[in-house]
C-alpha cells in the first residue's frame, strides 16, 4: 500500500515529460487537461463516471480546440457539457489578455508609433515580457498571415456565397473618405463556413465586382450554386458575366427595408408582419399566393410599396429552388451582417484608419480568428443535405 505522501506517480510523470519531444509543452498540456477535468467536475457537481446526488450536469463528449501559447501550439480535448456549455478559464483569460495586447500593438503600429514606444505602452499595461523585437515579429508575422489568407487556394465548388460591403473612414491622400471593403463568406461542400475574400473596392461597379470574382477564379473557384446579396446592379451584372450558372438571391431582409421605405412610420410594424409571412411560406407557390394577397390589400394604400414588391419578388424567392438547404440561412445576408457588425465593433478602437492597407490588415486578422473557430465548431449546414441538393441540381441533369 502506497504511503500518503508517495510521489511515485509524479516522478514517473516527470520522466515521461523529460523524454517527450518538447518537455515543457507536454507538461503544460497535461496541466491544462487536469485543470479542465477539475473545472468540469465542479460545474457538473461530480467527477466523470461518478453517480452522485450532487450531480447537476452531464458531459457529452469532447471537442478539439487549437490553443496557441508562448511555448507552442497545443490541441486541447475540451469536455462538452449538455447544458450551458464550457470554455476553460485559461482560454478565456488568455484570449482577453492576448487580444488586448495584439490590439494595442496593431493600433499603435497602424498609427505610426515606433516599436520602442509600443514596448513602453505594453509595460504600462503590465506586460513586461514584450520587447521591441517581439513587436516587430508580431507585425511581420501578421502581414504574412494576412497575405497568405487572402491569396490562399480555394475549393473549386461552393454551394452558397454571401456578399456584403463594409464601409470605414480611411485617410487617403491627406483627406478622409468612406471606402468600401467587400467581404465574401461561403459554405463549402462539407457545410463549413469560410471567408473567401476581403477586398477593397474603389466603387461598387460591374467592373470592380467582376475583377473580384475573377480573382476568386484565379485562386481555384469554378462553380457557385447561389449568391446572396443586397440588390446592386453592378453585382448582378458581374455574377451573370463572370459566374455563369450561379443563381442570385436578393436578401429578403434588405428587400423588406426597401419596401417599407414607402410605408408611413405608424403603419410599418403591421405591414412588416404581413411581409415576413411571404418568405416564411413553406414553398414558392404559397409565397406567391401570399404576395398576391398582400398586393391586393395594399395596392391602394401603399402603391409604391406594392410596386417595389412586384418588381423584386422573383429575385427574393430563388432560395426555394434549394429546398434541401436551410432557407433561413440562404434567403438573407444575416449571417454576414452579424459578422460585419462584430468587425465594426472591434475596429472602432482605431477610429480613422491611416490607409486602406491598415484596415485590410486589421479586419483580416479578425476574420482569421473566426475562420479557425469555424474549423472546430459544428458545421454551419448539414453536409448530407448539401450532397442531396447537389444530386438534385446537377447529377440528375
Amino acid at each position: 500500500m502506497a504511503k500518503k505522501n508517495d510521489t511515485t506517480f509524479f516522478e514517473n510523470k516527470l520522466l515521461d515529460f523529460v523524454t517527450a519531444k518538447d518537455p515543457m509543452l507536454e507538461m503544460l498540456q497535461w496541466v491544462m487537461d487536469k485543470f479542465m477535468e477539475i473545472e468540469v467536475a465542479h460545474k457538473t457537481g461530480a467527477e466523470k463516471g461518478i453517480h452522485a446526488e450532487s450531480r447537476t450536469g452531464y458531459r457529452c463528449g469532447y471537442r478539439i480546440r487549437r490553443f496557441d501559447t508562448r511555448l507552442g501550439t497545443v490541441y486541447l480535448s475540451v469536455p462538452k457539457i449538455r447544458q450551458g456549455g464550457y470554455i476553460p478559464f485559461f482560454v478565456t483569460e488568455k484570449k482577453r489578455s492576448e487580444q488586448a495586447l495584439i490590439q494595442v500593438v496593431q493600433e499603435c503600429w497602424l498609427n505610426g508609433v515606433s516599436t520602442r514606444k509600443i514596448e513602453k505602452i505594453a509595460k504600462r499595461l503590465g506586460i513586461e515580457s514584450l520587447s521591441a523585437s517581439e513587436v516587430s515579429e508580431i507585425n511581420n508575422g501578421l502581414d504574412e498571415m494576412v497575405d497568405e489568407f487572402r491569396t490562399r487556394k480555394l475549393e473549386a465548388e461552393y454551394p452558397v456565397i454571401w456578399a456584403d460591403a463594409l464601409y470605414e473612414k480611411i485617410r487617403d491622400n491627406h483627406r478622409i473618405a468612406s471606402k468600401a471593403v467587400m467581404v465574401i463568406k461561403a459554405v463549402n461542400l462539407e457545410g463549413r463556413q469560410e471567408i473567401l475574400a476581403v477586398e477593397p473596392m474603389e466603387n461598387e461597379s460591374e467592373e470592380t465586382y467582376s475583377a473580384l470574382f475573377r480573382s476568386l477564379q484565379n485562386r481555384g473557384l469554378e462553380k457557385v450554386w447561389l449568391c446572396v446579396s443586397d440588390a446592386h446592379k453592378g453585382l448582378q451584372a458581374a455574377i451573370r458575366n463572370t459566374l455563369p450558372g450561379t443563381t442570385w438571391q436578393r436578401c429578403k431582409v434588405h428587400f423588406m427595408r426597401n419596401i417599407l421605405a414607402y410605408v408611413p412610420q405608424k403603419e410599418k410594424e403591421k405591414v412588416a408582419a404581413r411581409l415576413k409571412l411571404i418568405w416564411k411560406a413553406p414553398d414558392e407557390k404559397s409565397a406567391r399566393a401570399m404576395k398576391d394577397d398582400f398586393c391586393k390589400e395594399y395596392e391602394k394604400s401603399f402603391p409604391k410599396a406594392v410596386e417595389c414588391l412586384e418588381e423584386g419578388f422573383e429575385d427574393s424567392v430563388q432560395f426555394y429552388a434549394f429546398e434541401e438547404l436551410d432557407s433561413r440561412k440562404i434567403s438573407s445576408t444575416n449571417t454576414l451582417e452579424r459578422l460585419n457588425r462584430e468587425i465594426r465593433r472591434r475596429s472602432a478602437v482605431v477610429g480613422i484608419f491611416p490607409s486602406t492597407d491598415s484596415y485590410i490588415r486589421l479586419i483580416t486578422s479578425y476574420l482569421l480568428e473566426y475562420s479557425e473557430d469555424w474549423q472546430t465548431e459544428r458545421s454551419y449546414m448539414n453536409a448530407g443535405s448539401i450532397k442531396v441538393q447537389k444530386e438534385i441540381l446537377f447529377d440528375a441533369a
